[in-house]
């Protein structure tokens, strides 16, 4: 009789040890003791704004397409026509975001003929898209196409950073 008092017991404190926890931590928002409050719409990057944690990438909540951020960046865009020798519109139609547009422009450019930003975009839009990784391996198998891609991505992300996209 007396184990399953004790029994009871420790069940009904660890059942409300978790309520006490579950309330304090719905309360706080998440957030470490003393670290800065999450906001109620999710994850925010440094400018405050929805998705901006990605440069570069689509956010539900802002709605803004790889097109209307060419539009209103005129500079990428100009970077964007210069490193694939096309309209940048036209370039990065298809791409989830703007990000992976200018990081396959930038692979193209650095490797040269071996891998085209046409053959690029193909590979990675689409129904059947693959990886930039997985591209770059495709059409020139003798580089480090892991490399190649991170190195494409960095200048992406540097770009982007730099114009405020």
């Amino acid at each position: 009789m007396k184990r399953s008092t004790i029994a009871s017991a420790v069940f009904a404190l660890a059942l409300s040890m978790g309520s006490v926890l579950a309330f304090a931590q719905g309360r706080g928002g998440g957030r470490a003791p003393g670290g800065p409050p999450s906001s109620p719409g999710g994850t925010h990057g440094p400018s405050g704004t929805p998705g901006s944690e990605h440069p570069g990438s689509e956010s539900t909540t802002d709605k803004k397409t790889v097109s209307d951020l060419l539009t209103r960046n005129t500079k990428l865009a100009s970077k964007i026509s210069d490193l694939t020798g096309m309209d940048a519109q036209k370039a990065c139609s298809g791409f989830k975001n703007l990000g992976q547009c200018v990081a396959a422009a930038h692979v193209a450019h650095n490797l040269g003929g071996s891998c085209t930003f046409s053959n690029l975009k193909t590979a990675t839009t689409g129904s059947q898209s693959e990886s930039l990784g997985q591209a770059i391996h495709e059409c020139n198998p003798h580089v480090d196409s892991k490399a190649e891609a991170k190195k494409g991505e960095k200048q992406a992300h540097d770009d982007l950073k730099e114009t405020g996209s």
